[in-house]
């Protein structure tokens, strides 16, 4: 049920500042090209010779679609021709070579997420040589084991390909909705039916999908409280396993395609809370659980789950039950996390060409954490998976003694104490009920990195 005090606007209106979202930490803006092909080897040579190694995670990006979305911050290529995907598939299986060359064979690859652009602009035929060079270079757990999920644009693929999909060997399906209301739609150019996404989530359902996910934005042009309570009673109605709720971030300095969104469609900011509270109290009424930063899910959901036993995790694709894996970014842009390490591909298609043909590795930076870091990073994800710290639990992993180390963090949350949003204990922090919307802003505080009035960050709520 509802927990009133989950969103309080006044305190809501007075954190709602730019700040990170802390799929890692540090994150990627201190990621540096001195971190080259041989210190991502090197990681890969130590996480094998770890006492027990990791399983392997992998994520894969496709950039293609077929049609632009006005809103879109992704890194995408908009193209009709089909031969660029087949190629870029082609680069793609001689990375996938490459990499798996890097890991033991012993070690299994539980997770699998496919993202974009539109994973399924390849066709199915096309995913399938995919899967199949995964599952050579990095071999598959077993199905039980698996977490293999695929983003899907509706408008891409139809009933009869959803049970396909299943039969290539996922398990997890992810639809883009974003918003039923036909005006908003093509305020943004994603026009799709609602009758679509019902055919397709049935579908999902009937084939056999462990869980399906449903991705909604709020903020977007032209919508109103009205119209998208409406696509919340629809989404509910549908009854996804997990639903992704969205902050649109206008950024058309940064953004081109942002540009195509007509100033005078935008929401006003406070309509852009308004949709946030209807979005909390629909959800949670409907009973879905709110797991954090913008992502609820079905009691009996494996988040749900394991956000109440305490098993929750993060990392790039956000909340997750199989975040503690060595996870590789194969594609464009893609990054990925290896034993202490973080990594980032190249961005453009020639330069992924041009390191795949060499067979060389497409690795243009990274990073390799510090004791400090890895000590802040334990901090800040136990904070946004847990809503608790305890002191005495970091300084048996980190050898230190928390309230000296981290003495002007503390006292830096005096005002989020002061505001009821986290309670400061002397041997624990905890995030009170009020205070998860705020959630970013808690790990801000322990970010060593932040720079004052930092601006490159979306909002924090």
């Amino acid at each position: 049920m509802l927990d009133e005090q989950l969103f309080n606007r006044p305190l809501v209106e007075k954190y709602d500042r730019p700040g990170p979202r802390y799929t890692s930490y540090p994150t990627a803006p201190q990621f540096h090209a001195a971190f080259a092909e041989d210190d991502y080897r090197s990681a890969a040579e130590r996480s094998n010779r770890a006492e027990e190694p990791k399983p392997l995670s992998v994520y894969v990006h496709i950039p293609f679609c077929k049609s632009l979305c006005y809103y879109c911050a992704c890194n995408k290529i908009i193209t009709h021709n089909t031969e660029r995907a087949a190629e870029y598939l082609q680069w793609l299986k001689q990375e996938i070579r490459v990499q798996g060359a890097l890991f033991d064979s012993t070690r299994r690859m539980t997770q699998l997420h496919l993202g974009g652009g539109t994973p399924t602009y390849l066709s199915n035929a096309q995913l399938g040589e995919l899967m199949a060079a995964l599952d050579e270079a990095f071999h598959f757990a077993g199905p039980a084991e698996r977490e293999f999920s695929l983003e899907v644009d509706p408008r891409t693929v139809t009933p009869k390909q959803v049970y396909e999909l299943y039969a290539l060997g996922f398990n997890r399906l992810s639809f883009g909705v974003q918003d039923f209301d036909h005006e908003v739609q093509q305020a943004v150019n994603r026009v799709q039916s609602e009758e679509q996404v019902v055919s397709l989530v049935k579908a999902a359902r009937d084939a056999g999908f462990e869980s399906v996910s449903v991705d909604l934005i709020y903020g977007l042009p032209l919508q109103t409280v009205a119209s998208f309570d409406t696509t919340l009673a629809k989404i509910i109605d549908l009854q996804p396993d997990r639903i992704a709720a969205y902050s649109y971030a206008h950024l058309p300095d940064l953004f081109k395609a942002q540009r195509l969104i007509r100033p005078e469609d935008m929401p006003p900011p406070e309509r852009k809370l308004e949709l946030l509270e209807l979005t909390i109290n629909r959800l949670t009424a409907a009973g879905y659980v709110y797991i954090g930063m913008d992502h609820f899910a079905l009691p009996d959901d494996e988040l749900s789950l394991a956000r109440e036993n305490g098993t929750l995790q993060r990392n790039f694709q956000g909340y997750s039950t199989h975040a503690d894996c060595d996870m590789i970014g194969l594609g464009i842009t893609s990054i990925g996390k290896v034993g202490d390490t973080y990594s980032q591909n190249v961005k453009e298609t020639a330069q992924y060409q041009h390191r795949m043909d060499e067979g060389r590795l497409p690795v243009f930076r990274g990073y390799r954490l510090s004791d400090d870091d890895r000590l802040r990073r334990d901090v800040i994800n136990t904070l946004m998976c847990h809503g608790r710290l305890e002191f005495a639990a970091i300084e048996a992993r980190h050898g230190i003694e928390f309230r000296s180390y981290f003495a002007s963090a503390l006292a830096s949350l005096e005002e989020m104490a002061d505001d009821g949003l986290i309670a400061l204990r002397d041997d624990a922090i905890e995030v009170l009920p009020s205070g998860r919307l705020m959630i970013r802003n808690l790990a801000m505080a322990f970010d060593a990195y932040l720079t004052p009035k930092e601006n490159r960050y979306s909002r924090t709520v």
